[in-house]
């Protein structure tokens, strides 16, 4: 994996949280994740993954230590900066799919190209429908998004993760709500992604089956990293 580009360097991240005391929520937390890498960040609740992610995704800008993607130093950006560069090579998928519900699911797919601004408005709704198509889903592209099941809309979050065909795509819980059918099928989309399309996947989860498919995981603890190692047959390499 080595040989690969590194897309996001995290290089001695750290955090304080202040209330109702101060005490340090990430410890010097340092690593590379590489293009095409599915990389999954795991430890008990309360350890600190969570806001890892959220200092990685550039939503929290409030740390120490520097934060690069693609190969710039983004620690110090404005936050219109930041946002643009997370529109553009971040892709979110949360444990809830934040879906419009009383837009189509076309619609919900398109927004953030449109916020974007790169392309025409039929660019936008050609693109969106390729996204849907690739996750199963063209044929609901005009139904409302409160039509669809859990499992769908779910689907239909990541196509408009995809959108703006992002460097990385980062999970939060992404099969958190989500049957054992239905997790594995969103799995082997986001393994797909990086194996065909060459997507970076960061994704925080407290699933076990979905750790141990992932290529590499990282397993957190009172806020420091505790094992980095890649994935085979279901057992972390150290």
């Amino acid at each position: 994996m080595n040989e690969k580009k590194a897309i996001l360097q995290a290089r001695q991240i750290g955090k304080y949280f202040h209330d109702p005391v101060t005490f340090k929520v990430l410890d010097n937390i340092s690593f590379e994740a590489y293009q095409g890498e599915f990389l999954t960040i795991v430890g008990k609740s309360g350890c600190g993954k969570s806001t890892l992610l959220y200092v990685l995704s550039t939503m929290d800008t409030d740390f120490e230590g520097e934060l690069w993607i693609d190969g710039q130093n983004i620690s110090r950006w404005s936050q219109d900066k930041l946002a643009l560069i997370r529109n553009e090579k971040i892709g979110f998928v949360f444990q809830f799919h934040y879906l419009l519900q009383e837009f189509s699911c076309l619609k919900n797919v398109m927004l953030p190209a449109m916020k974007l601004g790169k392309y025409s408005l039929e660019e936008i709704e050609h693109k969106a429908y390729e996204k849907l198509d690739l996750l199963g889903l063209k044929d609901q592209a005009l139904k409302p998004a409160s039509k669809l099941s859990g499992g769908q809309q779910q689907r239909v979050a990541i196509a408009r993760a995809l959108i703006n065909d992002p460097l990385i795509i980062m999970g939060d819980e992404p099969t958190g709500n989500l049957d054992s059918r239905n997790s594995k099928l969103v799995f082997d989309i986001l393994r797909d992604l990086t194996r065909t399309y060459h997507q970076t996947i960061i994704a925080v989860t407290h699933d076990n089956d979905f750790a141990k498919n992932s290529d590499r995981t990282i397993e957190m603890e009172d806020g420091k990293i505790i094992h980095d190692g890649f994935v085979r047959n279901g057992n972390i390499i150290v």
